[in-house]
């Protein structure tokens, strides 16, 4: 039986190995020190420990991840998304001894991992970009933001996923983060460079699914909405992102799959944008700008899944394999609508700190047009040295309001104690009016959470530890 090994941990690591067993592949978990009782590791043929629970000394070792992927004989190494999913060493050593890599070539990784070359890329396509330069130093820094125009972002140069990521005001504000930004651009990517771009303070984030053929072929599944975020990072996708004209559907697609097609691109991907607007009545596009390409598979790729009712995780394994993905050639529109919320062991109402702890018991929704990915199971331990994503709510439903009112019940039937999570901000922005309307914005969630308080029957934050379920206990 042919082996693949999973180089990750938490939800993505089990749903990779559930992939597996759909296909007749033998999974094997990479694991860390912390994560060798976790259910990846119990749902797996096998599991190889790479090394220390610090993700440093294990998920992000390329040499410990070649090496376990050649002790267990593994024809497939697949990556999963964050550590080292795409880092284009990792592909490299792949190729150089024999292991086919879950993902896109070295050269492809190259390209998009660097800000400046995945720009220069997107414009060759014909892509629209937002200004931008890559700065070394605090002189060329003032100079490139005088340039631009403040407020700028200030982002790691080879980041993703939203993290690496600061906003700068004015020039001393930029004085003030750029050392600090550089400092965690090298401990969170291995490279210190940085990079400023133009900031859009009230825009959409909208992305493109793309799964590329390596010669040019490209399948465009749709786009998601994940305007829902709090410092950068997702808490809620939705496909088909609602309120866009047909003029900007169309430019954002047919933009997509050109700069996919041009690049040879090889596997899942997303193309990201930025959408000043929400819908235009006459069907014409509005403005738009090429944010960066995630050359793997998304957190969010359930949405897509569960709206074209594919599998991307076992398309992937196959591309890698060579044979045909199964994905269909023209997948049209989606005939429902999909939502996802991402549940994390945070503090709500300690701004979001992450918590580690013992989750005691756990017990997630069912019913029809329901699906959960997650890795908890009852006494689980979360971990402090990764990641605070606990589970994926995914509901499908005929029409978006549907969908809404299937997803608060989801999330009224969700347990899981021990730690606190995010549930809480999730129903805030499900009963708000401006999500349901479909307009929101990346920085719309800092003007409803923390919830005001008061006595008109609005809802208030939970107290710090008191949102530890689905329900307010």
């Amino acid at each position: 039986m042919t082996a693949v090994l999973v180089a990750n941990r938490g939800e993505i690591a089990v749903r990779v190995v559930t992939a597996c067993r759909r296909l007749g592949l033998s999974p094997v978990v990479a694991v860390s020190a912390a994560d060798r009782d976790s259910l990846a590791a119990r749902l797996a043929d096998r599991a190889v420990c790479l090394g220390p629970a610090r993700a440093a000394d294990s998920y992000l070792r390329t040499d410990l991840l070649v090496q376990a992927a050649l002790g267990v004989d593994a024809r497939l190494l697949h990556p999963g998304y964050g550590f080292a999913s795409e880092r284009p060493e990792l592909a490299a050593a792949c190729a150089e001894h024999g292991i086919a890599f879950v993902g896109p070539r070295p050269e492809t990784l190259r390209v998009l991992g660097d800000k400046l070359r995945a720009r220069q890329a997107a414009a060759e396509a014909g892509l629209p970009v937002a200004p931008g330069a890559v700065v070394a130093g605090l002189s060329q820094a003032l100079a490139a933001a005088a340039e631009i125009g403040y407020p700028v972002l200030v982002k790691a140069v080879h980041g993703g996923g939203g993290r690496g990521i600061t906003l700068a005001r004015d020039p001393a504000e930029l004085a003030r983060v750029l050392p600090v930004a550089s400092a965690e651009a090298q401990a969170g990517f291995g490279a210190e460079a940085l990079y400023l771009e133009r900031w859009f303070p009230a825009a959409r984030h909208v992305e493109v699914q793309v799964f590329g053929d390596g010669e040019g072929g490209v399948v465009v599944l749709g786009e998601r909405d994940c305007s829902v975020q709090r410092r950068h990072q997702k808490l809620l996708e939705e496909c088909p992102a609602p309120n866009l004209s047909a003029g900007t559907r169309a430019l954002l697609r047919d933009g997509a799959a050109r700069l996919a097609s041009r690049l040879g691109y090889r596997g899942a991907g997303t193309v990201e944008f930025l959408v000043a607007g929400d819908g235009r009545p006459d069907g014409g596009a509005d403005e738009v700008a090429f944010l960066e390409v995630n050359a793997r598979i998304q957190v969010e790729h359930p949405v897509t899944e569960e709206a074209y009712g594919v599998d991307l995780v076992a398309a992937q394994l196959l591309a890698a394999l060579g044979e045909p993905t199964g994905l269909p050639a023209a997948p049209g529109e989606p005939s429902g609508h999909v939502l996802e919320c991402r549940l994390a062991a945070e503090d709500p109402g300690a701004g979001f700190r992450p918590v580690s702890g013992r989750v005691s018991r756990v017990r997630l929704p069912r019913g029809p047009g329901l699906r959960v990915d997650t890795h908890l199971h009852d006494g689980c331990v979360v971990p402090p040295y990764y990641d605070s994503l606990l589970a994926k709510i995914i509901v499908r439903a005929h029409s978006r309001a549907t969908a809404i009112e299937s997803m608060r019940a989801a999330l009224a039937a969700t347990e899981i104690e021990g730690v606190p999570t995010t549930a809480a901000v999730h129903q805030v922005v499900l009963d708000h009016p401006d999500f349901r309307a479909g307009r929101v914005t990346t920085r719309w969630l800092e003007s409803v959470w923390p919830p005001t308080a008061g006595t008109d029957g609005r809802v208030t934050e939970p107290s710090p530890g008191e949102q530890v379920t689905g329900r307010v206990r």
